[in-house]
């Protein structure tokens, strides 16, 4: 039965088109999906022909997303083929043909899975109908809608409802991803936010399977047609003043054939902007392009660069995220070209990218009609391949981390966009920090050097203007909402910095923030604009992640509440935490024996595969997802309090008062929307936000905390980052070794242990439990960095942050040291490597000679198995030339140094270390030695004097013995003379009868000599021998004489 279609629906279509605003139609449709297919899609084909008659210029194109099944059978696609051909032969009689199998001819339909949505953009339709609502989320739900013109549909279809309100309660296909093994039912808040956010949205209407609208679209009942206001030729102001604009600059070139490309006023005037820096050619510009999506950057840019081109500009170097980024910029190059007449082939070349990943994208224009010109894409981490660079184009600024983008900056044109606000996740980093320092530098060098030349000028443009939509269209307004897009006016100034230590923490609940109320929606709405300010990159599924994963919680840091005013706090500082942990020892070993790693629990199974540990997963702990601090209280210690604030009430710091009473406390189950029309038809159900909700923030003293083993964070590595964490006795355990693609950075992960009665640790050990993992690290990333090409190049203040050696010893603590500290007798060098050493101590040789010896050495003492002292800059001296490879002009660069300086340094760093290691191998070489055996040393039994006078005695007998035995008469009597006047006489006369001067005279005795006993013998052993008495020889030559 033919049924007459509501006027209201007719209206609301024909004033979208009158005003070029969109609309949304939902379709929710009771019957099964047999049904669907037959009946569904003959509602499509009449809001299609609607859609068709308020159109009059042509017919709408359609594109039609769906999860992985279209559910049109063969045989109806067997059947559209019957109808082409019918249709070509011109036997097609529209009385007998189904008009769904009519409308899939006639209508321009494009079919695209929900995975494959990044195909379409920038693409324009007229309608788009999105099927299978489980698999949307919020990231396709603004893409898909973007690429709706102005005056355009979109369809959502629902299966099988029989309730609105069963959306708060499906599951969708998301949530698999949120669940964990310990953290599995996964709530429905954004669905409920989203359903109640449709009831404000004034250009929705919600309808069941006949069209009927619905209570939830009571604001249409009143709805009239609009007349729209153009002049004689069809055209609106807008339009009127841009072909003013096109007129003017007609005769001018090249603004003149480029500006006829732009499509709003808004546009072209950027263009003009963008040609005045380029013809200037002074080369100290810089034009900051900001708008939100769909506002047509991309191709003010491509015609700018295409104007450059004609004025001569001959190094063009254009960057982004990733060169697909640029597909809108270099087709509007090429429509710049051809604006200008240049022809391709002829006049230029294009080169397309050979990587897989980037797909065919174009990533370099040469141009030969006038000279050699080149436009070229590079990554923004190539900044130092910008010599001879005239102009440079950074696309999508806001999506390069802030310090990239500084570093592109230089003596050159150049051109920055960036999107405020967008499907892609952007950051207000760019427009908050840089833009705002370049303006200052502006004023600045306006004021210091007027009417000078030197200094840089900054002009920022900003495009209100959509191409594909008019001005004020309530579905980007509805959009921006809901999914917290345009949050730049949610940044309040804050009233009173109060101090960190007034500050307190207090837990959100997400039942009350996601409940669609009014002071709900306007807290929602300034966290996330701290998220956006603080973060360059941002999803609107963050979104959905926030309000549906089980184990994600938010807090605040609020300065002191003054509750006699009824206003919102300040918020200073937001963080956002994840549970994880609690897996199975069972679950752990399947997961590493299979090499596969579950969805969530990011650090439980990244250190698990990291340390092969498959106890640590076991363990409960947190995640801090993000920290955001309010623009106006950067580096105020509000972060920090936060952070320790954290870390007190995991580890039960703040117990209630009231413990007892939340033991035996009930939890009433939560009351959702749902229950509001549970026996209500879909005709009378009315949709209103709840009214019994719990409060919105919580003291922690007032919530019980979850019993915590440690708390976690991973981030992308930078020093500012890192010491931050590390201030805060969060520890490293794993780095990537591989940088991010996008920011250029490599993810680390760091752990903070807490006390817990849970786990035995050593006491004296500061790291607890994590200690032992803890010191691995660091020794795996010290001799990571040695043998990484990729690593190798980081800063080397960072890297001297995440070894953090200990660089002074104290006398004690050199001579002591640790088992696993110990230098052993295999890590000391050979005597031949330690001569080397000692000959470029002493000046002989250069320190190139040693560069194989520098890195083991580094190794030894970033393990602390030299301790030796040293200050900050010889550590880090030895840290680039050891472990970094780095050269002696790098440390110049790096740490302000004269060349001569950094030789010096190291020549100290080497002359300790060498002292050291001859220290030990002295100490080595003794203890190797024999040793004599110690002799003990007793008291004699007698005192020095009894001594004394003993051998005083024994010598004054020996001596009184040897003088009596020299006096005995019978010694004597061998000189006795016999004839004694006879030989008197002769001696006489020898003399000549005088006497001898010297009074004595000789005379000769005839006695033998009497003789020792022992002589005695001796003689007569000796006259034996002779044979002769001696006796009578002597006797008879005397008396021969």
């Amino acid at each position: 039965m033919r049924k007459k279609v509501d006027e209201r629906i007719r209206t609301l279509i024909e004033n979208g088109v009158k005003q070029r605003h969109r609309s949304i139609v939902m379709r929710n449709f009771s019957s099964g999906m047999v049904l669907f297919v037959v009946v569904v899609f003959v509602q499509i084909v009449n809001l299609h022909y609607m859609l068709s008659k308020a159109v009059v210029k042509t017919r709408p194109t359609v594109l039609w997303c769906y999860k992985d099944k279209l559910e049109l059978s063969s045989h109806k696609k067997k059947r559209a083929k019957q109808i082409k051909k019918l249709m070509l032969r011109g036997l097609l009689d529209p009385e007998k043909v189904d008009p769904f199998q009519l409308f899939l001819e006639t209508g321009g339909l494009t079919y695209c899975l929900y995975k494959d949505s990044e195909r379409v953009l920038g693409n324009t339709f007229g309608m788009c109908i999105l099927q299978d609502f489980e698999a949307l989320t919020p990231n396709l739900l603004a893409r898909t809608i973007e690429t709706v013109e102005g005056g355009g549909l979109i369809v959502l279809l629902l299966r099988s409802l029989s309730s609105l309100t069963s959306l708060c309660t499906m599951v969708m296909d998301v949530h698999e991803r949120f669940r964990t093994e310990s953290h599995s039912e996964a709530a429905g808040r954004f669905n409920e936010r989203f359903l109640l956010s449709l009831a404000s949205c004034k250009a929705c209407v919600v309808m069941d399977d006949e069209l009927n609208v619905l209570p939830i679209s009571s604001h249409i009942r009143s709805i009239t047609a609009v007349p729209v206001k153009e002049d004689s030729e069809g055209l609106s102001e807008a339009e009127r003043d841009l072909k003013n604009l096109k007129e003017q600059l007609n005769d001018d070139f090249p603004a003149g054939p480029l500006i006829k490309k732009c499509c709003t006023l808004d546009q072209g005037k950027a263009v003009i902007t963008f040609l005045d820096a380029i013809l200037d050619k002074t080369l100290r510009s810089t034009v900051a392009l900001l708008a939100a999506r769909g506002r047509g950057k991309s191709a003010a840019l491509g015609l700018a660069v295409a104007g450059a081109i004609a004025a001569g500009y001959s190094n063009i170097f254009v960057t982004a995220p990733s060169p697909e980024n640029l597909k809108t910029l270099f087709e509007f190059v090429c429509k710049g070209f051809n604006a200008i007449e240049y022809k391709e082939h002829i006049d230029y070349d294009m080169v397309r990218s050979s990587n897989p990943e980037y797909k065919k994208a174009i990533v370099r224009i040469n141009i030969y009609k006038q000279h050699r010109q080149t436009i070229q894409y590079i990554q923004p981490h190539d900044y130092e391949k910008l010599s001879q660079v005239e102009l440079l184009v950074v696309d999508e600024a806001a999506a390069i981390p802030l310090p990239v983008v500084k570093s592109l900056l230089g003596p050159y044109l150049v051109f920055l966009s960036s999107t405020v606000n967008g499907y892609e996740g952007t950051g207000r980093s760019l427009s908050l920090k840089l833009l705002n320092q370049l303006e200052e530098q502006n004023h600045m060098s306006a004021k210091g050097v007027e009417g000078s030349t030197s200094g840089r000028l900054f002009k920022k443009i900003e495009l209100t203007e959509s191409i594909r939509y008019a001005s004020g269209d309530p579905i980007e307004s509805w959009l921006n909402g809901l999914l917290c897009l345009d949050v730049a006016n949610f940044i309040p100034n804050v009233s009173r910095l109060p101090p960190p230590s007034e500050c307190d923490l207090y837990y959100v609940n997400r039942d009350t923030l996601f409940s669609f109320h009014k002071d709900s929606e306007l807290f929602l709405q300034r966290m996330m604009a701290l998220y956006v300010s603080s973060h360059y990159k941002n999803s609107p599924n963050d979104l959905q992640l926030m309000a549906d994963a089980p184990a994600h919680h938010l807090f605040v840091l609020l300065g002191p509440v003054d509750e006699s005013k009824n206003q919102l706090p300040d918020i200073l500082c937001v963080i956002q935490v994840c549970l994880e942990g609690q897996i199975s020892r069972t679950s752990a070993i399947k997961s590493l024996s299979a090499g596969h790693q579950p969805s969530g629990d990011q650090i439980p199974w990244k250190f698990a595969e990291e340390y092969r540990n498959t106890d640590f997963p076991s363990l409960s702990g947190a995640r801090i997802v993000r920290i955001a601090t309010h623009p106006n209280a950067m580096r105020l210690g509000y972060g920090s309090a936060a952070v320790e604030l954290l870390a007190r009430y995991y580890e039960g710091q703040f117990a209630s008062i009231s413990e007892i009473d939340v033991e035996d406390e009930v939890e009433t189950p939560e009351v959702r929307v749902t229950e509001a029309a549970e026996k209500v038809s879909l005709l009378e159900e009315n949709i209103k936000p709840r009214t019994n909700l719990p409060p919105l923030l919580v003291h922690l003293r007032e919530r019980r905390a979850e019993k915590l083993n440690y708390l976690g964070v991973s981030f992308g590595l930078t020093l500012e980052l890192f010491r931050f964490w590390r201030r805060h006795k969060f520890g490293p355990f794993f780095i990537a070794p591989n940088a991010n693609a996008v920011t250029g950075e490599h993810t680390c992960m760091v752990l903070k242990p807490l006390s817990s009665e849970d786990i035995e640790v050593d006491e004296s050990d500061e790291w607890g439990f994590f200690g032992p993992f803890y010191r691995e690290f660091r020794r795996r990333f010290a001799r990571r960095i040695f043998s990484d090409v990729k690593l190798s190049n980081m800063d080397y203040k960072l890297v001297m942050s995440i070894l953090d050696p200990k660089i002074n010893f104290t006398e004690q603590e050199s001579t002591e040291s640790t088992p696993e500290k110990t230098l052993k007798s295999t890590d000391i060098l050979s005597q031949d490597n330690m001569e080397r050493v000692r000959a470029y101590i002493d000046g002989f040789i250069d320190y190139t000679r040693i560069i194989d010896i520098h890195p083991y050495l580094a190794d030894l003492y970033f393990q602390e198995k030299l301790p030796v002292s040293f200050s900050y800059a010889q550590a880090s001296v030895l840290l680039c030339i050891g472990l970094l490879r780095q050269d002696i002009s790098y440390i110049e660069g790096q740490m302000k140094l004269e060349r001569q300086q950094v030789l010096t340094m190291f020549k100290k760093v080497m002359k300790k270390l060498h002292k050291y290691i001859t220290s030990i191998l002295t100490e080595d070489t003794e203890s190797a030695l024999p040793r004599l055996r110690d002799i003990e040393l007793k008291p004699h039994n007698i005192s020095l004097d009894e001594d004394l006078k003993e051998a005083a005695k024994q010598v004054e007998e020996e001596m009184k013995s040897k003088v009596e035995g020299m006096l005995d008469p019978d010694l004597l009597q061998h000189y006795a003379i016999v004839d004694k006047d006879g030989d008197f006489d002769k001696a006489l006369q020898n003399g000549a009868g005088k006497a001898i001067s010297s009074g004595v005279i000789s005379v000769k005795s005839s006695k033998t000599k009497v003789e020792k006993p022992s002589k005695q013998k001796e003689s007569q052993k000796s006259g034996k021998k002779r044979g002769k008495d001696e006796h009578g020889s002597k006797s008879s030559k005397k008396h021969k004489s």
